[in-house]
């Protein structure tokens, strides 16, 4: 399976839309096999572009801190699940997910560039 989290040195980033990398992992069970960053530098708050971008890295999950709710309707549209929420170091939360134990929180995104993110 592939996930895909936003990239804030080494963290995720969270405000999903201003990530200009992205970590894309393969899980194998509940190790990381492979690992590697794609450039979103030239997509920020492009939510079409960013859900294209990940999903022609056949990521099948988008981990994340906030999001807004046209960025996650548009991964959702491309057939990825998206769990929100996400704080720590990327591969810390890679695992925790790989274990099964990672689950969507409510998050707020409250970031002020002309739209209301609302609660998720």
């Amino acid at each position: 399976m592939r996930i895909a989290m936003p990239i804030d040195n080494q963290n995720v980033n969270q405000h999903f839309g201003t990530s200009s990398e992205f970590a894309v992992i393969e899980i194998e069970g509940d190790q990381i096999k492979d690992n590697k960053t794609v450039s979103a530098a030239s997509l920020a708050h492009n939510h079409g572009g960013l859900a294209g971008l990940l999903k022609n890295e056949n990521v099948e999950v988008v981990i994340v801190g906030g999001i807004g709710p046209p960025a996650q309707q548009a991964l959702e549209e491309s057939g990825m699940k998206v769990i929100t929420g996400a704080q720590g170091v990327i591969k810390d939360i890679a695992i925790m997910f790989a274990k099964g134990q990672l689950k969507s929180k409510p998050v707020s995104c409250n970031h002020g560039h002309g739209h209301s993110c609302g609660q998720h």
